[in-house]
């Protein structure tokens, strides 16, 4: 078992056996994370009864949530990935690295807009700098911040360090945004769901939450795949194996005078 995990890690760190093999996984998860959250949407907004304090407006959280907790595990991802490449010199991690900033900042500002969507009805205003949310923003300026590094810095070794660097420093925040609630006095609300508690919420409410939390990281999977299969094609463009597959596909596709006819 060990030594089969250890061929599988090593394989992963060559871009042309993952380019290869991620393809495979993408149609899974697209359409295993398509199916959880139309199950979870159509159930949360349409058959889950409203908040006793809420009412409807709480419907949200199937957005929220998942958007939150996604920007926060991303962020750790980014971070393992930074320090693969840092310490085992490993090309594809630096790569994934690279790719899952602009998700997770995505996410990060998805989490925030929504958050402040439900805060307007439950609080009376958007926005509060409350010890949730001003660390949340902390979080999406480290995001912006690793993306900076990535564009500003014209030596791919260089970026790669420097941004994996801040990654990891930043991880700092996450504790931070998880026990902020329990630490400080906020009015944002403690945890939804957590690993050692019993689910505060009805089953017909907490059921659909876990399907668009699953559907959301299976989609993370996708996006993920995808700009890393794109970053590689980039990265090893002047190989033979990336100059054989483009030129393949090019033939593979029609051009635009032979979709006219003649």
């Amino acid at each position: 078992m060990w030594e089969a995990l250890k061929r599988f890690y090593h394989r992963m760190g060559s871009p042309k056996w993952f380019f290869d093999i991620s393809i495979k996984w993408s149609p899974w998860f697209l359409w295993i994370g398509s199916a959880l959250m139309a199950v979870g949407v159509a159930w949360g907004l349409a058959f889950a009864p409203a908040d006793y304090l809420q009412g409807n407006s709480f419907r949200i959280i199937y957005i929220h949530v998942p958007s939150a907790l996604l920007s926060q595990s991303a962020y750790i991802m980014m971070a393992i990935a930074g320090l693969v490449g840092l310490v085992w010199k490993m090309k594809m991690a630096f790569v994934v690295s690279k790719v899952i900033a602009p998700i997770g900042a995505t996410m990060a500002v998805m989490a925030l807009l929504t958050g402040a969507i439900w805060g307007k009805p439950t609080w009376g205003t958007w926005w509060v700098w409350d010890a949730r949310l001003t660390s949340m923003l902390v979080l999406l300026f480290l995001y912006f911040g690793v993306i900076a590094l990535h564009n500003a810095i014209e030596n791919e070794d260089m970026a790669n360090k420097a941004a994996s660097i801040l990654a990891i420093v930043g991880t700092i925040n996450i504790p931070i945004i998880k026990y902020s609630v329990e630490w400080w006095n906020t009015l944002h609300q403690p945890a939804t769901i957590t690993l050692t508690k019993k689910p505060t919420m009805a089953p017909e409410m907490f059921i659909p939450l876990v399907c668009t939390i699953l559907g959301f990281y299976c989609w993370f999977a996708v996006w993920v795949i995808a700009r890393t299969r794109n970053e590689v094609l980039w990265r090893e463009r002047r190989t033979k194996w990336v100059k054989r597959y483009v030129s393949e596909h090019m033939q593979m596709t029609p051009s635009p005078a032979s979709k006219g006819g003649r």
